[in-house]
């Protein structure tokens, strides 16, 4: 009997090895923007990896001031939706502000603020940009009814071995807030975020050095099998 259920797949030689995310990311439910789902993220900056990477979208978020020339050069090369770092904790105030517009006038989908962006500043990203505002999540802490009165559309929740549990505590009150989440680099800790209610799953793929060290060590393989 034919399985209506089955993707066809198709792939071509040069892109065979490109990065591909867990596929137990599959199983979250999304998060719909602009009428695009969303189910995993790339957590990259790394123009390379963004155009080989089978993501539904990429999270730009570096540890520098923002600056609009790296989210040009991202934009440029990404094939998929972009949410955009625009600071929050070092780059703060009017400066945030007017890279989150530029991010939106290049296509972002999304801006992203850090976890210590003062809820004035969500509520001045609210008034100007009209994208998700993704607020990043690092603690249970966190006073979420505030962020989302201050403008919030999404949370970010980068707990570490905490984030699962942040997630549970989240959802278990706000049971229709997206909510994005790192995953970890299991299937299990993946499954167990998905569980306690991320709609949406950040991946860290392999740094460029890691890729190309196992490409080298296949190269030197076969050039000794040939010798």
């Amino acid at each position: 009997m034919e399985d209506h259920r089955y993707v066809p797949e198709l792939e071509g030689v040069l892109r065979s090895h490109m990065i591909k995310v867990p596929e137990i990311i599959s199983q979250a439910t999304g998060i719909r923007i602009f009428g695009k789902l969303i189910k995993s993220l790339a957590f990259t900056t790394d123009v390379a990896i963004i155009k080989n990477i089978n993501a539904n979208a990429i999270i730009a978020v570096y540890p520098f001031t923002p600056q609009p020339a790296i989210t040009h050069a991202i934009m440029a090369v990404a094939d998929v939706p972009v949410f955009c770092g625009v600071g929050g904790g070092i780059t703060g105030g009017k400066r945030t502000l007017n890279i989150a517009q530029d991010a939106e006038f290049q296509g972002a989908m999304g801006v992203v603020v850090n976890a210590p962006t003062p809820n004035e500043t969500i509520e001045g990203l609210k008034r100007i940009v009209d994208i998700p505002i993704v607020i990043t999540v690092i603690s249970e802490h966190t006073d979420f009814k505030a962020r989302l009165k201050a403008g919030a559309d999404i949370f970010n929740v980068s707990g570490g071995a905490n984030t699962a549990a942040i997630v549970k505590l989240i959802r278990r009150d706000y049971p229709y807030v997206p909510i994005i989440a790192t995953g970890g680099v299991t299937t299990d800790s993946i499954s167990v975020t998905i569980e306690a209610g991320a709609n949406a799953i950040t991946y860290t793929p392999p740094a460029q050095s890691m890729l190309l060290r196992g490409l080298m060590e296949k190269y030197r393989s076969q050039w000794d099998e040939d010798e």
